[in-house]
């Protein structure tokens, strides 16, 4: 599992976390999709690998821009989770 950290430019409000969210939905494949707009920042929980250039087009079409892309494993964290 990969977690993408978005920085976006021009979220305003929730009405604009939600434009972002539903065009990264509508572009891809993904587990989950999160905004802030008091961060300025998206996050995205998926399977695999992202085309960045898509995954900034697909955010820039809606109005707001991409400032940087960050991607990483990710791992859920929790009370109850244990390693082998």
């Amino acid at each position: 599992m990969l977690q993408y950290t978005i920085a976006v430019e021009g979220m305003a409000c929730s009405m604009c976390e939600a434009h972002v969210n539903d065009a990264v939905r509508k572009a891809f494949p993904i587990k989950k999709v999160t905004s802030s707009h008091s961060k300025g920042q998206t996050q995205i929980l998926c399977e695999n690998r992202l085309d960045e250039d898509a995954l900034r087009s697909a955010i820039s079409a809606t109005g707001y821009q991409v400032l940087s892309i960050q991607s990483a494993p990710y791992e859920k964290k929790g009370l109850f989770s244990f390693r082998k």
